[in-house]
């Protein structure tokens, strides 16, 4: 389809150059016009038109392709629905029968695995809304939003110890993107971790602090660590786009983001709420 769109904005484009070329030459040789001054104006007129009719064509298909896939997006999302529901539904009557220890902790492995499906689904969702401008920020108790995002990897994670400290505050925001920064930002920091498997997580004064004592970064690598797939341990699975994320969500939130790190002592991750 596109190739032939091309093939279709090539003939355009020439059809328009002959045209203008023709009536050129009609009107210097066959009319032996002598006010240039309109005859430029026309062209001009001719061209402006020709490049509005050329970008029609060239914006169109995209447009087109573009709602294709949030159609699809959305249709998949409301698709999706239905089998996490029906999964979680059904673990909750197998965990009524069950009493050997084994099996419920084969059980509760589905339930963290479900929950992670449910994760995905919010975040499509999410992004949806986002892409709408429908995002709504609202009063978060961030204590309890930090704990229930450490309580959501704890299982996932089982084998990280995490060190709270967390005072009551409150902030005016985006409560589902604020939650993927978080899980983004202590997701990095296990990861990071290699054998030290602890994390510190701090909050107080309007700031929140995500604290790993793994393997860190130098200086040359933190002028890069918000680059789009930018990667510094090649041997981490990841896709390097997470805090990317990170950094433009702050951006749009009026969110004070900060990195401080020291090779193989640890990263430290700080976000500056403005006051409510």
């Amino acid at each position: 389809m596109f190739h032939n769109h091309r093939i279709n904005i090539f003939i355009y484009y020439t059809l328009t150059a002959v045209s203008l070329l023709g009536i050129l030459y009609y009107s210097l040789i066959v009319l032996e016009t002598k006010n240039y001054p309109v005859l430029l104006l026309v062209l001009i007129n001719l061209v402006i038109f020709a490049g509005v009719i050329i970008s029609k064509l060239s914006v169109d298909p995209l447009l087109e392709h573009i709602t294709n896939l949030q159609n699809l997006s959305k249709e998949t999302l409301h698709e999706l629905n239905l089998p996490i529901s029906t999964i979680t539904t059904n673990i909750e009557m197998i965990k009524k029968s069950l009493n050997d220890p084994k099996d419920l902790k084969r059980i509760q492995r589905i339930q963290s695995a479900c929950d992670m499906l449910k994760e995905r689904y919010n975040e499509l969702d999410y992004m949806i809304k986002l892409q709408s401008s429908s995002v709504v920020h609202e009063e978060i108790q961030l204590c309890k939003l930090v704990q229930s995002r450490v309580d959501f990897l704890s299982p996932i994670y089982s084998q990280v110890e995490f060190e709270l400290n967390l005072t009551s505050t409150k902030v005016l925001n985006d409560k589902i993107g604020l939650s993927k920064v978080i899980d983004n930002l202590i997701d990095n920091g296990i990861k990071f971790s290699q054998s030290v498997n602890k994390i510190s997580v701090k909050l107080e004064a309007n700031t929140l602090s995500i604290q790993d004592y793994g393997c860190g970064m130098d200086e040359v690598e933190l002028l890069s660590v918000f680059d789009s797939y930018y990667q510094n341990n090649k041997d981490i699975r990841g896709f390097g786009i997470g805090l990317s994320m990170v950094k433009r969500f702050c951006d749009t939130n009026d969110i004070l983001l900060n990195f401080k790190s020291k090779p193989n002592v640890g990263t430290t991750v700080t976000l500056k709420f403005k006051e409510s």
